[in-house]
């Protein structure tokens, strides 16, 4: 969703993307549990329910879906996962950032080839940079919790009002049209998520230590 006004992409592309996220991102709220008593056994992450919790944070999809699996392991285990994920997040704006300006040099790289005389416009992804404000802004000057509560039940309509008006403008056949592809895409990453995921989460912890 968040690079779908750089992408230009269609409503039922971005349906479509969610669907496979939504789909193996439940999936690991499953497997995630059945891999840390794995791990206990084998100790590839060293570290326990908090190097478990870095690895699921740093893997899993979404961050309901984070919290549900860390959840499922320990509190504490939760707690690191979600700080884990967050930190993806706010990683979201320079990646962005990157996307939009390797997008522009390769349009006007196009139109170079093409000999056009208009020039590439760079997209600023100023939502992400708002996402980014607000962080900081909660770290210095925190709101009463009086206005933290609503504001978050005002957040939690508003997502669920745009994956509304998502779901509203894309039909079953775009999704159908789509084939068997994008699933095989999803499980292929969602396969290197869980194992190259640990073999780097693995590596980076034994070089900390």
């Amino acid at each position: 969703m968040a690079t779908e006004p750089l992408l230009r992409a269609r409503a039922e592309q971005v349906a479509v993307a969610i669907s496979t996220v939504v789909v193996f991102g439940t999936a690991a709220i499953f497997v995630y549990p059945a891999l840390y008593d794995l791990n206990l056994h084998w100790h590839l992450l060293p570290g326990g329910s908090r190097a478990f919790g870095i690895y699921t944070g740093s893997t899993i999809h979404e961050v309901a879906q984070v919290f549900a699996a860390g959840r499922s392991i320990s509190t504490s285990t939760a707690n690191t996962a979600v700080i884990t994920k967050m930190v993806r997040v706010m990683m979201l704006a320079p990646f962005l950032i990157g996307l939009s300006a390797w997008l522009t040099r390769r349009a006007a790289h196009d139109r170079a080839a093409a000999d056009a005389t208009t020039g590439a416009r760079l997209s600023i992804p100023w939502f992400a940079f708002a996402f980014v404000g607000m962080v900081v802004f909660n770290s210095f000057a925190p709101l009463p919790h009086v206005l933290v509560g609503p504001a978050i039940d005002l957040d939690t309509f508003l997502l669920a009002m745009a994956m509304g008006a998502l779901g509203l403008t894309t039909h079953v056949s775009a999704i159908r049209r789509a084939g068997i592809k994008p699933l095989l895409l999803g499980a292929v990453l969602f396969v290197w998520l869980v194992c190259g995921g640990a073999l780097i989460n693995s590596v980076v912890a034994a070089w900390l230590h």
